[in-house]
């Protein structure tokens, strides 16, 4: 079972098409989308379309939760007053260019996808969320201390979790360890679409492989290829520059921070 996950296109159409494109290339069986579809560029309600008409099993990312209830909070941990004010003239922009029947869609969208797997005698949980099981615009980065992740995998039931948010792509492999045996647990933040914070401006998207030999007693069970691709970045950023948006969002996706 080959399966593609993408998260936080913000947005960013030119990304969400070329994603669309590379994504064909490897032929998944499936594809989910983990959220953040608007937000910060000028094409929410394409980019809500885009997903709608290929049927994408997709969950809300904060953004989303905040625009599908037409206020004006994202959610997001802006760390200075500059951000704050940035982030305010963008949900408040992309409140105002949501249609109705888009934004009933994004407030009808679910926080979590659990798939169970029965393999190999022991089931296998694939737990889909955008930032965390607990809150979801909870921050799980790279760095979250070993004992924290365990437990917030532990609580959820989750053996594989994906997430996004933080835009930034990772994979941890976690061993929990008992009397009986070693379990491995996979935390993977897939990355960003339309906003990568990462220092590299392409669009991220992971293809995660499950199959018949994969267990929780092997950590190598299981592959997770990180996938970059080019899109017309400045077609997206002349587009934030010739928008009410800030033109720093228009740099973000130039250098990818």
């Amino acid at each position: 079972m080959k399966i593609a996950l993408f998260s936080d296109i913000h947005a960013n159409l030119p990304a969400l098409e070329a994603f669309f494109e590379d994504v064909e290339k490897h032929q998944p069986d499936t594809i989910y989308c983990l959220g953040d579809l608007v937000g910060y560029n000028i094409w929410p309600n394409e980019v809500v379309n885009e997903i709608r008409k290929r049927r994408i099993p997709t969950i809300a990312g904060n953004y989303d939760f905040g625009i599908g209830r037409a206020i004006n909070d994202c959610g997001c941990a802006y760390k200075t007053d500059s951000e704050k004010a940035n982030g305010y003239i963008s949900i408040t922009y992309t409140n105002e260019q949501m249609h109705d029947e888009e934004r009933a869609y994004l407030r009808s969208l679910p926080a979590h996808i659990k798939v169970e797997y029965q393999l190999n005698n022991d089931k296998l949980n694939l737990l889909l969320v955008h930032g965390s099981p607990r809150k979801i615009n909870e921050y799980l980065f790279e760095d979250r201390d070993e004992k924290s992740m365990l437990r917030i995998m532990n609580d959820a039931d989750a053996d594989i979790m994906c997430f996004g948010h933080t835009h930034k792509p990772y994979h941890r492999i976690i061993a929990e360890h008992s009397a009986e045996s070693i379990r491995y647990k996979h935390a993977i933040n897939i990355g960003s679409v339309g906003k990568p914070k990462d220092g590299d401006s392409r669009g991220g998207y992971v293809l995660l492989t499950i199959n018949e030999h994969s267990s929780i007693t092997d950590k190598e069970s299981i592959d997770v290829a990180f996938i970059r691709f080019d899109y017309d970045v400045e077609r997206a950023a002349k587009a934030i520059e010739n928008s009410p948006l800030p033109d720093a969002y228009a740099e973000s996706l130039r250098k990818g921070i």
